[in-house]
């Protein structure tokens, strides 16, 4: 079933401005914890561990993804009974004040540990509202849009998602502008979750203009609607193996590949390569802001060579070229820093040398050791040693006793290690923008066509239900999981970079599913 009247050409402006607006506010929300997630760990999980304590920052960010899946059940079944319109004006309203209260919860210091609660609380919040937004931007926009033009039409919410990574990078900035560095550091860095409101007014404000989506009316008016859309969305005759491909092939590898470029990227920056907060932020969001083109671009190729070849194409990309673009975006912000690793690399020699990034104090000298040289960004090697003999550290050519960790860091200094904060230049600048362009072009050939190709693949019915399940879940898992996932990885294998297998892994798995089950739908007609 498609749409049962013409759509003018203001109205589809209309439709496409409001929904994606919408959902950049959304996702600014959502974003904006990640964005300060610094500030975040130090009011609300104090530890006395910096990497435990970005850790916790990363699992409260996590939670949030975690019940996305519960959200798009809650509300997919709403918008497949009630409607497409009034379903998201929810969500949105939900997503703006879970947001607004997480700027004004006390510290720990304060209230102690009901501080970390209540976060994670808002944080369930934002992650139901998110599970409900998704579905119904995407299948409001699709359900208005002409098959001819439905990857260009909805590319428009794809790159919404990245449009709101981009505002809360820019709230960020303007902020930190406009308020003194000792006010920011205390209570000015909660501004940005409080402008969430002004957002969520002018977001209901546009949302209220909208009409109910005509395939939605139309089933309506013919008594097509499901009896129970979650229960029907996995007995719908060939359903199940849609929503496998859509959640293993599809949800999970996108999410994966755009997470890596820009959280694993400013993590990266920020943290091990000591890159300066300010530069790091104008930089990815110069690259980010940029890259929102290919996704439309993609989206609207989708529209000419069908949905599925760009999404593969993209993964084989992803495979071959993750690892190297992300080398060169370190080496090229902290040149000192891969010059000191290759000029006197650090072995750690020891045989039991047990180390929990979890723990905020390792119970043993060896543990305390390999702490501070998380902490520090700094890549290591283990190697084992002979009986009886005592473990050490080797930093190029000098040795010395595993002992009190406060010796690592003058160790590694005198050995030409810098650890003071990076500014690098317009020419550095200029590569890593490039470096984080061609990470936005794989994201925007896998996430581009996508709106498009999962309201195609479901039938209407339960498609509201259908799509927002398994992307959902997809995304909330494989893709919310991945900052907390990587950053222990990186943190148990003492080298930076190692985080990134789980992509590798994630794309691998999408590519294999979609090779093997996905169909293409451009061209078709809707799923029934």
């Amino acid at each position: 079933m498609g749409a049962t009247k013409d759509v003018s050409t203001s109205d589809i402006k209309l439709v496409i401005g409001a929904s994606s607006a919408g959902t950049v506010f959304e996702w600014y929300d959502f974003f904006i914890y990640a964005t300060l997630a610094s500030f975040i760990g130090k009011a609300f999980f104090p530890s006395g561990s910096e990497t435990l304590e970005m850790l916790l920052v990363w699992a409260g960010f996590a939670v949030g993804f975690g019940f996305r899946p519960l959200g798009a059940i809650l509300f997919g079944y709403l918008g497949d009974k009630l409607g497409r319109k009034y379903t998201f004006l929810v969500t949105v309203t939900l997503m703006g004040i879970a947001t607004a209260g997480v700027g004004l919860i006390p510290s720990a210091e304060s209230i102690g540990y009901a501080a970390p609660a209540l976060v994670l609380l808002l944080r369930i919040c934002q992650g139901l509202a998110l599970g409900g937004e998704y579905g119904g931007a995407a299948v409001y926009v699709s359900e208005h849009s002409s098959p001819e033009k439905r990857g260009f039409f909805t590319s428009f919410i794809q790159a919404s998602v990245v449009g709101g990574f981009v505002l809360s990078l820019v709230v960020v900035l303007a902020c930190k502008a406009i308020i003194p560095a000792d006010a920011w550091g205390t209570w000015g860095w909660r501004v940005p979750f409080l402008i969430s409101l002004a957002l969520l007014a002018l977001s209901l404000w546009m949302r209220m203009k909208l009409s109910e989506s005509p395939v939605f009316e139309a089933m309506k008016a013919e008594g097509e609607m499901a009896a129970n859309p979650f229960v029907e969305s996995f007995t719908y005759p060939g359903n199940k193996k849609r929503i496998f491909v859509a959640l293993f092939g599809i949800a999970a590898g996108l999410t994966v590949i755009w997470y890596t470029a820009f959280f694993t990227g400013l993590t990266l920056l920020k943290g091990p390569m000591q890159v300066d907060e300010t530069w790091t932020e104008v930089t990815v969001g110069i690259a980010a802001a940029l890259g929102m083109g290919f996704f439309v671009y993609f989206g609207h190729l989708s529209d000419k060579v069908g949905r599925k070849k760009p999404i593969v194409i993209g993964y084989v990309l992803t495979l071959i070229l993750l690892f190297p673009l992300m080398w060169l975006i370190g080496a090229t912000a902290n040149p000192g820093r891969a010059a000191a690793e290759k000029a006197a690399p650090v072995v750690v020699l020891a045989n039991e040398c047990a180390f929990d990034p979890m723990l905020a104090k390792q119970n043993s000298a060896c543990g305390q050791a390999l702490a501070e040289l998380t902490k520090l960004g700094v890549r290591y090697e283990r190697q084992s040693i002979a009986p009886g003999e005592a473990p050490m550290i080797r930093i190029g050519r000098q040795s010395f006793a595993i002992g009190s960790p406060d010796a690592i860091k003058p160790a590694l200094v005198s050995s030409g290690y810098d650890f003071s904060k990076q500014r690098p230049p317009l020419s550095s600048a200029l590569i890593i923008i490039c470096c984080l362009l061609g990470l936005s072009a794989l994201s925007g050939m896998t996430y581009g066509p996508v709106a498009a190709l999962l309201a195609e693949m479901f039938p209407p019915k339960v498609r509201y239900s259908s799509m927002s399940i398994p992307y959902h879940i997809g995304t909330g898992y494989f893709g919310g999981f991945l900052p907390l996932v990587s950053q222990y990885i990186a943190a148990k294998a003492g080298d930076v970079y190692a985080g990134l297998w789980y992509t590798f892994a994630v794309v691998l798995m999408a590519l294999l599913v979609s090779l093997w089950g996905l169909k293409e739908t451009k061209g078709g007609e809707w799923a029934r």
